[in-house]
C-alpha cells in the first residue's frame, strides 16, 4: 500500500502554454502535506450560489488559477465579446442576462484584472479584483542527469510546447454541454494544481493540472460533448488527448496507455477517449486531467464534484 501511494502521483509542472511536464524520471512525485488553500480578501462572488447551480456553472474561485464569473452590462439578445489579456473568454445567457466565465493565469498577480466587453459597436472595460492563494511548494535534491534535458530533447519539448499553444487557441462557438461534470476516471484525486517543485534550488514551473490515481488500462472517459482537436505523444506528458467542450473550455488528458479517438472526432459524454497508463514522464500509472479557458489552465476541481484529495504519500 505505501509504495503504491508513492508511486500512484507523478506530479508534472506545467511549462510556458502549462502543460509540459518537468518530472525527472525516476524520481518519485509524491503530494506534499501543508497544501494551503487561500481565501482571496475583499473577493466577491459575481453570480450567486443558487443561479451558478442552475447554470451548472463552476465554483468560483477568483484568485491565480481559478475562475471568476462576472454578470455583464447590458441586455441585448446578441451576446457581447469578452476578452481578457486578448484571448475570448467564455460567455453564455441566463433568465437575466449575459455572464462572462473567465479563466484566471496561475501567474496572475492579486489585485485588479481587466477585461473588454464589446456590445453592439461599444467598447467597456470591467475589472473584478483577483485574491491572494498559496500553493504548496516541494524542494528536492536529485542527480542533475535527472533535471537536465539534452539539446536533442529541449528541442522536442520546444517544438511541443508550441503545437500545445496553437491548440489551445481554438475558440468554437458552440456553449458547453455542462460546466459542472464527473472526473473522467474514478480514483483518488492530489491536490497537486499549481504546486511548484524545486530541484536542485532551481524553481519549475507550476503545476496546471489534476493527477487521477487508477490502476493501467483504466478507460479515461469524456466528461461531457465535445471534439477532438489533438492527439500525440509528447515528451513529458506521453500519450495526448486535447478535447475541445466550446467557447475556450479545452480538457487534456496525459500518460495514456492508448488512445482511442483520432483528430476532428465528436465524442459524447462518456465517450472512451484511451486508457490510463504512465507514458512520458511519469513514475506510476495515472491521469494527468487538464482543463484550460480563455488559453490559461485552470484548477478543475472547480468543475468537478467536491471529493477527498490524496493524503500525502506513507
Amino acid at each position: 500500500m505505501k509504495r503504491a501511494l508513492a508511486l500512484l502521483f507523478a506530479v508534472l509542472p506545467g511549462a510556458l502554454a502549462g502543460v509540459m511536464a518537468e518530472v525527472p524520471s525516476g524520481v518519485t512525485a509524491g503530494v506534499p502535506s501543508g497544501v494551503t488553500t487561500g481565501v482571496p480578501s475583499g473577493v466577491t462572488a459575481g453570480v450567486p450560489p443558487a443561479l451558478a447551480d442552475a447554470l451548472d456553472l463552476p465554483r468560483e474561485s477568483a484568485v491565480p488559477g481559478g475562475v471568476k464569473i462576472l454578470r455583464l452590462p447590458g441586455g441585448t439578445d446578441t451576446a457581447p465579446a469578452v476578452t481578457v489579456d486578448g484571448n475570448r473568454a467564455m460567455v453564455l445567457r441566463d433568465a437575466e442576462g449575459w455572464l462572462a466565465v473567465v479563466g484566471i493565469p496561475l501567474s496572475a498577480p492579486t489585485g485588479p484584472r481587466d477585461l473588454v466587453v464589446r456590445e453592439g459597436g461599444e467598447r467597456r472595460e470591467l475589472s473584478f479584483p483577483v485574491g491572494a492563494k498559496i500553493y504548496a511548494r516541494q524542494a528536492l535534491t536529485v542527480a542533475p542527469s535527472k533535471v537536465d534535458l539534452s539539446a536533442r530533447d529541449l528541442a522536442r519539448v520546444s517544438a511541443e510546447r508550441l503545437r500545445i499553444e496553437h491548440t489551445l487557441e481554438r475558440f468554437s462557438d458552440t456553449a458547453p454541454q455542462s460546466l459542472r461534470f464527473p472526473a473522467p476516471v474514478p480514483g483518488v484525486r492530489s491536490s497537486s494544481f499549481g504546486m511548484r517543485r524545486i530541484f536542485n534550488g532551481e524553481a519549475r514551473n507550476p503545476h496546471t493540472g489534476m493527477d487521477i490515481a487508477a490502476a493501467q488500462g483504466t478507460p479515461v472517459l469524456s466528461p461531457i460533448a465535445g471534439t477532438v482537436i489533438d492527439i500525440g505523444e509528447f515528451f513529458f506528458n506521453g500519450n495526448t488527448v486535447f478535447v475541445d467542450h466550446g467557447r475556450g473550455l479545452i480538457s487534456m488528458y496525459c500518460h495514456l496507455s492508448a488512445i482511442g479517438v483520432r483528430p476532428g472526432q465528436r465524442v459524447a459524454a462518456g465517450a472512451r477517449l484511451g486508457a490510463v497508463g504512465m507514458t512520458g514522464r511519469a513514475t506510476g500509472p495515472h491521469l494527468h486531467f487538464g482543463l484550460a479557458l480563455n488559453r490559461v489552465w485552470v484548477d478543475p476541481a472547480l468543475f468537478l464534484p467536491e471529493a477527498v484529495s490524496a493524503p500525502p504519500p506513507l
